[in-house]
């Protein structure tokens, strides 16, 4: 029963196309999290959507040019 939770649930992550990936979330500056974000971060994007989330700090350390 557990592995067919497993393959629904990879099945749906592959179905979404909004999602970025986890290289572009790292990249960015962000960390994946299942299911929200810690204190202090905000929702940037979607690692895999809609379960990992792209979380990044409130007050970016570096600008980007």
């Amino acid at each position: 029963m557990g592995i067919l939770v497993l393959v629904f649930i990879f099945i749906s992550l592959t179905q979404h196309g909004d999602a970025h990936g986890p290289d572009t979330c790292t990249q960015g500056g962000g960390l994946c999290r299942v299911g929200s974000c810690v204190s202090g971060e905000y929702l940037a994007h979607y690692c895999f959507e809609p379960v990992i989330l792209c979380c990044k700090n409130l007050s970016p350390a570096t600008t980007e040019s």
